[in-house]
């Protein structure tokens, strides 16, 4: 029976009612399931851990100041957590995610509501699981828009396409990280590297579901880019076409245009990419970038293919990527990152430091246990360290223990300064010097105090570059350098005018790395280097920023529904 035209008309505007109240509800409240799911990869499937069955996870779609809920529904074989990674969580470090040190995980068949809060960012960030390593496949993106009314800094691109860099085990990821600890060694490279899920063109089983990007030509294309890989930097580049650097880590910079990016783990770029070359196909691609022989790495290329609209011969031709141990190719680009500064895009530089800390970065080893067969070098059991501090997770969270003084969860003696002052990127070290200390210790800051924390890479068993992350603040990254830091020389180099603004830093191999930031968000707060088998081997720290005078600059209460130990 045909419906009347005044019928019809009813019919269409509840339908668009109903979808403007369900679009307003998804903007708010988010539902993330952890389950594992079916997945083809290389020639053989296994089962793995996803967000709603979804490898990558689902992007979130936010804008600047916002804040939303997402459950977290676990129903996996595993405990889990989610961290929002560059989501700065203003007072709430409730549901930021590291497990053991914000919460402890949430166990198989229980729920946790957790809330983001965003702060100043703007760009690109990410989210990812937080235990163990099953951030190997639980990952996505967060698009962080302009607030409404406002724009860019740069002119609307025609698109926004997510290119999420991964790495894919063709063993299960457990069975990874269970042999890491067995063995006391460096864990199994993986066997792919991927962009958006998919190895690429290069791999055995997978040039059918190579990603593909369509372009008009002419179009300017914004790729946000996220390293997701567990243990790699990455060089990045598209054949053919310069990409124009605009952010980085949620922040807006001044563009940078280059044949190639490198972006270590944890980091995110937003790129332009104008479709400008002559219509066919090209290659997108990432490999890694590894500064010691020492360590195994996965050097294989991962690749996608940006086609032009039309038909066209598919021989894409791979972009020119530097060699795998170009220290210098990874430093220059890192270091000439600058802030973008306008009248829209304030920054706000700390120029006088109350508190200051050295804190060197080192790769360590421990002898043997007895009856033990350790895969370290010269059958040591790798360990890891922060001013030859190595973390030892507790088994009830930091954030707990500090709300709610319980004594004996923490210590608080994590150095201000490296306890033993050495040649730290010397050719060779004394053995004892690569034994550390063991302890779960924190470091205290005062509210609203400004700090210049300065991480000095050490050639302690093996030198290597440390991509150190630290939740709940983004920092300035005033200067860079390769070598020992020199206290009294280098700051008159610092770059106090358009540092840029990043959440993860880069410290180059046998190099070091001073950032600035003011001590604002009160919490307790995980910095580690963002190389999986690092963090787990115990190069992290927490800071535990006092609360304020004020109300306005004191923790919130926990949620109600907090995971239990």
């Amino acid at each position: 029976m045909l419906l009347s035209t005044k019928t019809f008309i009813w019919y269409i505007s509840a339908f668009l009612l109903f979808d403007e109240l369900l679009h307003c509800h998804a903007r708010n409240h988010y539902q993330f399931i952890v389950k594992e799911a079916p997945y083809t990869r290389l020639c053989s499937t296994k089962n793995i851990l996803t967000v709603n069955g979804q490898f990558p996870g689902p992007t979130l779609r936010l804008h600047a100041g916002e804040t939303i809920t997402v459950d977290v529904y676990n129903k996996g074989d595993y405990n889990i957590t989610i961290h929002w990674h560059g989501v700065k969580m203003p007072r709430y470090p409730w549901t930021d995610g590291p497990e053991y040190i914000t919460q402890c995980p949430i166990q198989p068949g229980l729920k946790f509501t957790q809330k983001l809060i965003l702060g100043s960012e703007e760009g690109t960030v990410w989210w990812h699981a937080h235990s163990e390593w099953f951030r190997a496949t639980v990952y996505g993106a967060i698009f962080v828009y302009p607030k409404p009314k406002t724009s860019y800094p740069f002119a609307k691109p025609h698109a926004e396409v997510p290119i999420l860099l991964g790495e894919w085990w063709k063993q299960d990821i457990t069975a990874v990280y269970e042999g890491l600890l067995a063995t006391g060694g460096d864990p199994n490279v993986s066997d792919a590297f991927t962009i958006n899920g998919q190895p690429g063109d290069l791999y055995p089983c997978s040039r059918s579901d190579t990603f593909k990007l369509n372009v008009k030509h002419g179009k300017t294309y914004l790729l946000r880019i996220v390293n997701a890989a567990l243990n790699d930097f990455l060089f990045f580049g598209i054949a053919g076409h310069q990409i124009t650097v605009v952010g980085a880590d949620g922040s807006y910079t001044k563009p940078l245009t280059r044949d190639f990016v490198v972006i270590g783990a944890g980091n995110t770029l937003d790129v332009l990419f104008h479709a400008n070359q002559k219509p066919g196909q090209y290659y997108m691609a990432a490999r890694a970038y590894s500064s010691s022989s020492a360590v195994p790495f996965d050097n294989t290329t991962t690749t996608a293919i940006v086609k032009y609209n039309g038909n066209y011969p598919s021989s894409p031709s791979l972009p020119y990527l530097p060699y795998y141990n170009d220290t210098n190719a990874s430093f220059n680009f890192s270091s000439t990152l600058r802030s973008l500064v306008s009248e829209e895009c304030p920054i706000s530089v700390p120029l006088h430091v109350t508190t200051q800390i050295i804190s060197t970065v080192s790769v360590n080893a421990f002898p043997c246990g007895f009856n033990e067969t350790c895969l370290g070098t010269n059958g040591t059991r790798f360990r890891a360290s922060m001013n030859n501090i190595s973390f030892l997770f507790p088994s009830i969270d930091i954030l707990e223990a500090y709300y709610g003084n319980l004594y004996g969860v923490f210590g608080e003696s994590f150095p201000q300064f490296p306890p033993s002052i050495f040649n730290f990127t010397a050719q060779y070290l004394p053995l004892f010097l690569e034994i550390p200390k063991v302890g779960t210790e924190v470091f205290f800051l005062d509210y609203n105090s400004t700090v210049e924390l300065v991480l000095q890479g050490t050639n302690v068993v093996a030198g290597i570059d440390h991509p150190m992350h630290l939740h709940g603040y983004s920092f300035y990254v005033v200067g860079q350098g390769l070598g020992n830091f020199d206290p009294e020389k280098d700051p008159l180099g610092y770059n106090l005018i358009d540092p840029p603004l990043l959440n993860t830093v880069t410290v180059h191999k046998n190099g070091w790395a001073a950032v600035r930031f003011q001590a604002n968000n009160p919490g307790v707060w995980f910095m580690h280097c963002h190389l999986e088998r690092h963090l787990t081997w115990g190069m992290n720290v927490v800071f535990i920023v006092k609360d304020g005078q004020r109300q306005e600059e004191s923790l919130f209460p926990p949620p109600p529904d907090m995971p239990p130990c």
